[in-house]
């Protein structure tokens, strides 16, 4: 009952969405079918990912064997802007390896979120490559996982479009990152996609009916008006109202829900502790980038910011980039946070950075290693993305047929 009187509101009203803390995502299982692109380059130990993005109808198992749980879907993506560094491995990418065996799990590069604003087309076509390479390298595994370039499937426009149309205008001008992107940029510069992308980031989740979606805090705002819009389109166009015009009736799509990630998933610049770590920051100093070299890893943490006070120690507000070197430390070492304290809190800021640097040269070395192997394999990539892209477009192709009914579409 409240749900319906709160979709009633969303019709009337161009008021932005109640946000609240929820995210997105489900998975699928990509098992060895035909087609199935082989795992041609062994995981890293301890690296491990998981995928299922089948919408199918359920298969009848044989008798006496009992059904397989129905695991819930994951949806996660990474721009292809810059070089990816370590904020989005321990961010994003290192949970999804967490992920993969626990949630059906789609993991794809949104080469269309990176061009709201100026862009080298040559650097785009190059980063889309190396940063499908850098998923594979960290350990996210394709007979597990679908991988592929969002643009691959065009559901996603076309879900985008139809979204848009139901989307007021006023919520989007709410919108805290088009504010302070468009800001930057200059209100006369930007584009509107910038100001709409919030809804093909609704489109990319609501595609694939997914259950929950990994995001940081700076994307929280954007899934609650995902949620927002799956409600107002379910009441707009579903239920009784889908099955008059032959559709099965009920919810067109699922309403996700949030998915917390475990500590690290805010890690802050080496420049400056309150902020985050950023592909966009002017200064490379900010960031360590997985594919730094070790001489360039151990410069940039001799470097990074530090204070005067003695010991290190975490959580103190008044020490926060003491807390992120530690914060870093601690997960990329795998360690708890009592035993980094014990190990860390007499040591001085030399000591420290020469332990910190030789940690994360260790960590990051053998996925390097990996990722050359990958790309002097062109082939290789190729066939796993094009694989990725068919089976997300089998999920994707469900749900806007049905969406394009529902809205009262000529069915193709």
């Amino acid at each position: 009952m409240a749900r319906a009187l709160l979709s009633q509101l969303l019709i009337l009203s161009d008021r932005p969405p109640r946000f609240s803390t929820s995210i997105i995502g489900r998975g699928r299982d990509l098992t060895r079918t035909r087609g199935a692109v082989p795992s041609r380059f062994p995981l890293l130990p301890g690296l491990d990912f998981r995928c299922n993005c089948t919408a199918s109808s359920p298969v009848a198992e044989a008798p006496g064997v009992s059904p397989s749980p129905i695991r819930k879907r994951v949806v996660s993506g990474v721009q292809p802007t810059g070089s990816v560094h370590l904020g989005n491995y321990l961010g994003a990418i290192k949970n999804w390896i967490l992920l993969q065996d626990t949630y059906d799990t789609l993991f794809f590069i949104v080469d269309l979120h990176a061009i709201t604003l100026p862009y080298d087309t040559p650097e785009l076509l190059k980063a889309t490559r190396s940063t499908a390479a850098i998923y594979l390298a960290c350990g996210v595994d394709p007979l597990k996982a679908s991988i592929f370039v969002q643009s691959h499937v065009r559901a996603h426009v076309e879900l985008m479009w139809l979204l848009s149309s139901a989307t007021p205008l006023g919520w989007l001008n709410r919108m805290i990152q088009f504010k302070e992107k468009s800001r930057k940029a200059g209100d006369e510069n930007v584009g509107v996609s910038l100001l709409t992308y919030p809804v093909l980031m609704a489109s990319d989740i609501l595609l694939y009916q997914t259950d929950l979606v990994p995001v940081g805090e700076d994307q929280k705002q954007h899934l609650e008006l995902t949620r927002e819009l799956a409600e107002r389109i379910n009441y707009l166009y579903g239920g009784r109202k889908w099955k008059k015009l032959g559709g099965r009736g009920g919810a067109l799509f699922k309403v996700p829900e949030s998915l917390i990630p475990p500590i690290g998933a805010r890690v802050m610049s080496l420049t400056d502790g309150l902020s985050k770590m950023s592909k966009s920051a002017p200064s490379d100093q900010s960031r360590i980038n997985l594919l730094d070299t070790k001489d360039v890893i151990a410069n940039k943490i001799k470097r990074c910011k530090t204070d005067s006070h003695p010991g290190l120690e975490f959580d103190n507000p008044e020490r926060p980039e003491c807390n992120n070197l530690l914060s870093i430390y601690q997960i990329i070492t795998g360690r708890t946070k009592e035993e980094v304290e014990h190990e860390c809190r007499d040591m001085n800021w030399g000591t420290f950075k020469a332990t910190l640097a030789d940690a994360l040269i260790d960590h990051l070395l053998p996925i390097q290693a990996r990722y050359s192997e990958i790309t002097s394999d062109p082939a290789y990539l190729d066939q796993i993305l094009s694989e990725g892209a068919r089976k997300a477009a089998d999920i994707a192709e469900t749900t806007l047929n049905n969406v394009y009914q529902a809205m009262g579409f000529l069915q193709r």
